[in-house]
């Protein structure tokens, strides 16, 4: 006989758009949460979502456990098995254990444990601050301190940092691996998403993380745990099971970097560095004055602090020229060169450039372009080139790469799929094989490898991206530049004279939910089924099906599959565009290229093919599924979802000028417009600014009969 909270929720779940066997694996993971002993601290919690009739938060909590994507499990913090918490953490952990028992049989085995700061505050608002709540507070600290109790409670020794004031960086985390000759690791961290959002993403002995077949591997050991096994952490310490990764270790990493420079008295460059609240500090703030640069840091992030407090958004990411704001304040303040940050877990490099011309925010392309011309370029005049160069980059990075290496007689291996563990594959296949599909090469010829998500590799003892080594050879670069009275500005319109010009855009359609992930995989089969015969009035020339298994290989697993889940168009005029779904967010984008060998005059038309293409590449995919946005919400920040943008145009702006019809008072509109666009996000005004200025300026809905209160209230010309 069905319980009452069963029905309640059947009732619920029922009003749900969506299939009915993903309704009923919901609720048989929840009848487990509220009756299983186990889960017994999150019951008041899941008890107050029924009551307070949270249907689509419970669906989605529940309706699958959280899958091991991109090298492991990303996701809000919360309560279920498609959450980060420590049953789905232990869980994956006991998984990776089994996993190298299989691999590597009865040999002792060790693993390195890396975290970053964030912690869990429900910043999101989906649970009741009234109710316990065990996951409130809990840091990246506490899941990788309860991974290293699995991975003790298994026999296996966990190298990690000592005490409570330090923190483990991703590129720290690839060295510390191959350094210390581990057999994988694990890092606990989110990356550059929301700070409500945590995971564990997993690495092999190489110090990348795994692949296909073995990440399906990995993903199918994990999901068929039964039993996890742990050992308090205090008796793992005693007993020499935890182990501690020290400042000698660390020196070790910052060498490794410090090796790479090319021009080793090109300091005279002056950079600001914001770590973000994260991990930086110890990375890119260490190598940089260690090399004698003078750095100043962004006094209210250089701190760690995991709820981003003063970063827009709260959304961490270097991807964002608004990550960047302070910096480029700071820098501006104390006349430094350049702004430099990095997410939490110092991967990610973004960099605004300082000029006469005021700021100028760096795309992930420019700086990909940038250090493959400094480091090809620097070597050549230096006659230190080495015998058989190669660098790598994405099927979504830059073809400037591409120009610049081939101009110099350097291999590039390109074309891979988007991940950075793609090109870690290429260097531990050099490093084992002495090649790479037709390059023959070894790790030392290895000159960069970039992603356009503003990630970069200069130093070949890693397997993933480091902001680090980037960014000391960027800041040499500035400084030689300044030398002759130039900023990189002045040499990125060099590199487009000299090797073609190119611009891109990245545009992002977050979906969240499992109408989300529908929506998603509805866009990817449209596409497949029916291609854009043209698009900003350019025709298709071909279109490229990552999996199509005759061009590619054989799909290897399910990972793989997901992985190869992109479509490349080429079109007239050198027009590229990629269509993929993110591998760790809930979101689709899409990539934009465009170029040509055009002098300075020629480049406004390329970036209007570009903007065009962009825009024209959104309608046609969410035409696919029956979206249609107008202008004001297209013009959103893409840090909001795809279902805001409809509450946008649809219900906010007129619920608006019903309110301003209507003579609200400016305070209670103030505390209106705060609760209603809550659910958008933090800044929730910047996000929808540029909404308003469409709206103001089309004079659409008659809201610039109010122009003056709406400037007011939105920073619209901020």
């Amino acid at each position: 006989m069905k319980s009452q909270w069963e029905k309640e929720i059947e009732a619920g779940f029922a009003d749900l758009d969506v299939p009915a066997q993903l309704r009923a694996g919901a609720i048989e993971h929840l009848r487990i949460w509220l009756e299983g002993a186990a889960f017994a601290p999150y019951r008041s919690q899941l008890a107050g979502l029924i009551e307070r009739r949270q249907w689509n938060v419970l669906l989605d909590s529940f309706y699958r456990v959280i899958p091991f994507g991109t090298g492991g499990r990303r996701g809000p913090v919360g309560i279920g098995i498609n959450r980060i918490n420590p049953y789905t953490v232990a869980t994956a952990v006991q998984g990776h254990v089994d996993y190298l028992r299989k691999r590597q049989g009865g040999e002792p085995l060790s693993v390195v444990v890396a975290f970053d700061c964030r912690i869990f505050k429900d910043l999101r608002g989906c649970y009741d601050p009234s109710l316990p709540n065990p996951l409130i507070g809990m840091r990246s600290r506490d899941f990788a301190r309860l991974a290293a109790e699995v991975y003790a409670g298994n026999g296996i020794i966990v190298w990690t940092v000592p005490g409570d004031d330090l923190l483990l960086s991703t590129p720290e985390l690839s060295f510390a691996i191959r350094h210390l000759g581990a057999s994988g690791g694990l890092n606990i961290s989110a990356s550059h998403n929301h700070p409500d959002d945590n995971g564990t993403k997993f690495y092999t002995e190489y110090g990348g993380q795994p692949i296909a077949p073995h990440d399906e591997e990995m993903a199918e050991a994990v999901q068929a745990v039964q039993q996890v096994r742990e050992m308090p952490f205090e008796r793992a310490v005693q007993q020499n099971l935890v182990r501690w990764w020290g400042p000698s270790e660390h020196e070790a990493y910052l060498d490794a970097s410090l090796a790479r420079s090319i021009v080793r008295d090109a300091r005279d460059a002056f950079i600001v560095y914001s770590p973000l609240n994260g991990t930086g500090r110890r990375t890119v703030y260490d190598v940089l004055v260690k090399a004698g640069f003078r750095v100043a840091l962004v006094p209210s992030q250089a701190d760690y602090d995991g709820e981003f407090p003063d970063v827009k958004y709260r959304i961490p990411n270097p991807e964002l020229p608004e990550a960047l704001e302070m910096a480029a304040a700071e820098a501006r303040r104390l006349g430094a060169d350049a702004a430099f940050a990095t997410d939490p877990d110092a991967d990610r490099l973004g960099v605004v450039v300082s000029s006469a011309q005021g700021d100028r925010f760096l795309t992930g392309n420019e700086i990909a372009a940038l250090l493959t011309a400094s480091i090809i370029e620097g070597r050549v005049l230096r006659n230190e080139m080495p015998a058989h160069p190669f660098v790598v980059k994405t099927c979504v990075t830059t073809e400037l790469m591409t120009a610049i290496a081939r101009a110099h007689g350097v291999a590039m291996i390109g074309e891979l799929s988007v991940g950075f563990k793609y090109i870690a594959e290429v260097l531990e296949a050099v490093d084992r094989t002495g090649r790479y599909g037709d390059v023959t090469a070894t790790c030392d010829d290895f000159l960069c490898a970039a992603e356009e998500s503003h990630g970069v590799l200069v130093t070949p003892e890693l397997r993933d991206k480091d902001a680090a080594g980037g960014a000391l050879l960027l800041a040499e670069y500035i400084a030689r530049l300044k030398r002759e009275g130039k900023t990189l500005q002045d040499e990125l319109d060099r590199l487009y004279d000299r090797y073609g010009y190119v611009t891109q855009g990245v545009y992002s359609l977050i979906m969240e939910g499992v109408t989300g992930l529908q929506r998603i995989d509805a866009m990817m089969a449209a596409l497949r089924q029916k291609q854009p015969s043209a698009i900003a009035g350019c025709g298709l020339e071909r279109a490229v099906d990552y999996w199509d298994e005759c061009v590619y290989g054989p799909i290897k697993s399910g990972t793989d599959r997901a992985s190869r889940n992109v479509m490349t168009f080429y079109f007239e005029h050198g027009l590229k565009v990629t269509v993929r779904p993110s591998g760790t967010e809930p979101k689709l984008k899409i990539y934009v290229e465009a170029g040509g060998t055009v002098g300075a005059e020629g480049r406004p038309e390329i970036n209007r093919r570009a903007a065009d293409a962009t825009r024209q590449m959104v309608d046609y995919l969410l035409d696919t599924i029956g979206v249609r946005l107008p202008g004001q919400a297209l013009a959103l920040s893409q840090l909001v979802s795809v279902e805001n943008r409809i509450d946008f145009a649809t219900r906010f702006l007129g619920e608006l000028r019903a309110r301003l019809d209507d003579g609200i008072t400016a305070s209670a509109l103030d505390r209106w417009i705060d609760t209603r666009l809550a659910a958008y996000g933090k800044d929730s005004r910047f996000l929808v600014a540029p909404g308003i200025c469409v709206c103001l300026e089309s004079g659409l809905l008659g809201l610039d009969r109010y122009g003056g209160v709406l400037r007011a209230l939105f920073p619209v010309d901020r």
